[in-house]
């Protein structure tokens, strides 16, 4: 099935013949998705709330991750999150708060951002099989999705706040949120179908 942003994927004139310049055009296009991917991500790292009691950050990039990863499919989803840790990397302002650099990656916050790869990519599959067009399924893979970043995170961080503390400072503090988030996707994404005329099954 199509993802939302294949929707709006040029193409040639005659499908079959299609050739170099087709291709480049494909690529162009898809490399264009990726990189407007990982802006969304930096720029929803800008909202962002300390807590006192954890060196992670209630951030929108979860949000971002995930509706990227559903909208341009596994592939191009996890490319736009590996793009956005590489120009983090490179010492763009792109991370939440005002560290930047790699010692970012290497921090406590470190399994969340790397956590995003496999977050996005498992969005981007259930959405290539249709998921994202209704309220149910969306819900569904946003809460796999979650879960595949989780899974990485959490160990990550046991490292640095220890394995009794992890979950009071790592999961439980960001679940309001996540389930906030859910339900915003949950009415996005099929909507947005909707606005296309592609409902479910089409």
């Amino acid at each position: 099935m199509l993802t939302l942003t294949d929707v709006w994927r040029p193409a040639p004139a005659a499908p079959r013949a299609a050739g170099p310049r087709a291709r480049s055009l494909s690529l162009a296009f898809d490399l264009a998705l990726t990189l407007v991917g990982s802006a969304l991500i930096a720029l929803s790292a800008r909202v962002a709330i300390p807590l006192p009691f954890s060196p992670v950050p209630v951030t929108g990039q979860t949000f971002a991750v995930l509706l990227v990863g559903a909208a341009l499919g596994r592939w191009r989803g996890a490319a736009a999150v590996i793009a956005y840790l590489a120009e983090g990397a490179a010492g763009l302002p792109v991370f939440a708060g005002p560290n930047v650099g790699p010692a970012v990656l290497v921090g406590p916050t470190g399994g969340y951002l790397f956590g995003f790869i496999p977050g996005a990519w498992l969005c981007g599959l259930l959405a290539e099989c249709g998921w994202d067009r209704r309220a149910g399924t969306t819900i569904l893979s946003m809460i796999l999705g979650n879960v595949a970043i989780f899974a990485v995170a959490l160990p990550w961080l046991a490292r640095y706040v220890g394995a009794s503390n992890v979950w009071a400072m790592g999961f439980w503090p960001f679940v309001p949120g996540d389930v906030a988030k859910i339900g915003l996707a949950a009415a996005a994404l099929p909507l947005a179908w909707k606005w296309l005329g592609r409902g479910a099954g089409q």
